[in-house]
């Protein structure tokens, strides 16, 4: 476990509050996304007993992809902060003659792309942990049926705070195909997850 996911919470707030760059809002996603998928965690968890007999193997299966997509959060936050330290070595880069600015431009494109990938890798994940949370809705414990709601809520908002740290990167992409086929995939993945957060929360609602 990195040093950075071993650090309080209140430590984290101090430092994304501060001065410093990192960590930054591809972090602050990642941490959305680890909670949301926690707390689908804890209701297949108490998706127990004779009652949820039927649905075992289901939450099983669910409380598994929670649990690594935690762990994949984690990577994500150390990756955004590696990405972010890369761009911000490049913007260093000498610009004196003609050459030293087109290298310097080629290299911030392709550290922009990396920039961008990071987080619409986390849009992925969480669009496929809102899939799981919506499959599930009217399967799990009723008892703890708002925490599934919550969970889906942090998702989203994840996939939203990661989708924002992809546009502010997609201006310094020079190859347009990879910059056009990013943006794409944002804004699908942006759609599906408010769609799906929606279903959710309407179905969470009817069971409350």
């Amino acid at each position: 476990m990195s040093d950075s996911w071993k650090q309080s919470i209140h430590a984290f707030l101090e430092k994304a509050g501060s001065a410093s760059p990192t960590p930054g809002g591809g972090s602050v996603a990642a941490l959305a996304a680890a909670l949301g998928a926690s707390m689908g965690s804890m209701v297949t968890r108490l998706t127990t007993g004779n009652k949820y007999e039927d649905v075992q193997v289901d939450m099983s299966f669910i409380t598994g992809q929670m649990a690594g997509a935690v762990s994949a959060c984690e990577a994500v936050m150390l990756e955004d902060i590696e990405s972010f330290g890369e761009f911000m070595r490049v913007l260093a880069l000498p610009r004196t003659t003609e050459e030293e600015r087109e290298l310097r431009k080629k290299a911030l494109s392709g550290a922009a792309v990396r920039a961008a990938e990071v987080p619409l890798g986390l849009m992925v994940l969480c669009h496929e942990l809102l899939l799981l949370l919506h499959d599930a809705v009217m399967k799990v414990n009723r008892n703890v049926i708002s925490d599934w709601g919550i969970a889906a809520l942090m998702l989203e908002a994840a996939i939203q705070s990661a989708w924002l740290t992809v546009e502010i990167n997609l201006s310094s992409i020079q190859d347009l195909a990879a910059a056009a086929r990013i943006r794409e995939q944002g804004e699908a993945f942006e759609l599906a997850g408010a769609k799906l957060k929606a279903e959710i929360l309407t179905a969470v609602r009817s069971r409350l």
